[in-house]
């Protein structure tokens, strides 16, 4: 299959609309522009309906009315924006509606800057709005993996009627690298009983997440709780560098793991037993892998964009039975492959 030069925004659109998704809105932020830019031009191409709503509250709202009809519905944003879209994702997986959201961060806390970041990692992985509930979180290292996880998202959150997040950030956004279109099931195989279409002479449906009766909000957070705990046990998606020899262990994601990569290849040449887990699943963490690798190395050293958030879950994972170190660059900076072996040696 032949290869296409595209921006990992653009790679990512175009991904969207090869699942079949059929309705976008956004609104407009950096570094992520690319993507409403192209679902403008190439959604009603498809049949599709872009908006470009008046803030991103509107947006994610207009993704639940979307959803609710049973369509492919997508919507995307960068760090501050996602934190207004926050409501709606908690009133998506409260209502059990399947919808996707990429971020690309950006650094922050606040409006911050427009470099990249990995600092919305607790927002992403612990559900960022109100309420108990999870989204699937997918974190892409490459524009091949972008087009790959993005199709993927489609088909995980019709499967289990919930929100999913592709987490990407400016670099992943912005970088341009060659990627193979895939052709993708359009249509979701999983038959949508629940849409609201209209009676059509059958029994009226309700979706809502305003539950007052005695228990009732109970009992949905149970029900919830269950396909969570589902996902957690078919979902997990990892990549191991090395897991056999290595005494010390890097665990990063997304971009920063590309990094690591490089300064993994260049320890092995020197005969260092050093090897990477990178989790492609941030929600559900891949636990049960990381507790095995633990009990073969020595240590961890745990290297984000961030001030430090995927760490908690590394230590939990393996239950602080071995070192975690920490190195990570904050608002919008990169750690460069020196810095790291520094850390290391």
């Amino acid at each position: 299959m032949k290869k296409i030069l595209m921006c990992g925004n653009e790679v990512l659109a175009e991904a969207a609309i090869m699942a079949g998704c059929k309705f976008y809105a956004g609104y407009p932020i950096t570094p992520q522009n690319e993507i409403p830019a192209y679902m403008s031009r190439h959604m009603p191409e498809v049949g599709g309906v872009f908006l470009q709503a008046e803030s991103e509250i509107s947006a994610i709202n207009m993704v639940f009315g979307a959803s609710l009809m049973g369509v492919r519905s997508m919507t995307s944003s960068s760090s501050p924006g996602i934190s207004l879209k926050q409501e709606g994702i908690s009133y998506l997986a409260a209502c059990e509606l399947p919808a996707v959201i990429a971020n690309m961060m950006r650094g922050g806390p606040g409006l911050g800057n427009i470099a990249p970041s990995q600092s919305d990692y607790f927002q992403a992985t612990r559900g960022g709005g109100h309420g108990d509930y999870r989204q699937i979180v997918l974190a892409p290292a490459s524009l091949q993996e972008i087009v790959d996880l993005t199709m993927l998202s489609f088909d995980l959150a019709d499967k289990y009627r919930t929100p999913t997040m592709i987490l990407g950030d400016g670099i992943l956004g912005q970088m341009m690298e060659p990627v193979e279109l895939k052709e993708s099931n359009k249509k979701s195989n999983i038959k949508k009983d629940w849409v609201l279409d209209g009676c059509k002479g059958r029994n009226p449906r309700v979706i809502k997440s305003l539950l007052l009766g005695e228990r009732e909000l109970e009992i949905l957070n149970e029900k919830l709780q269950k396909k969570y705990n589902q996902i957690k046990d078919k979902e997990e998606r990892f990549e191991v560098l090395y897991p056999d020899d290595s005494e010390i262990m890097l665990v990063a994601y997304g971009t920063v793991s590309r990094i690591c990569r490089n300064v993994v290849e260049r320890l092995r040449k020197d005969g260092k037993k050093i090897g990477m887990f990178r989790p492609i699943t941030l929600w559900p963490f891949p636990e049960r892998e990381l507790k095995k690798i633990s009990k073969k190395v020595s240590k961890f050293l745990v290297v984000e964009m961030s001030c430090g958030q995927m760490i908690e879950d590394v230590r939990l994972s393996i239950d602080c039975k071995k070192p975690v170190s920490f190195y990570g660059r904050s608002g919008g900076e990169v750690p460069t492959e020196e810095e790291i072996l520094k850390e290391l040696l």
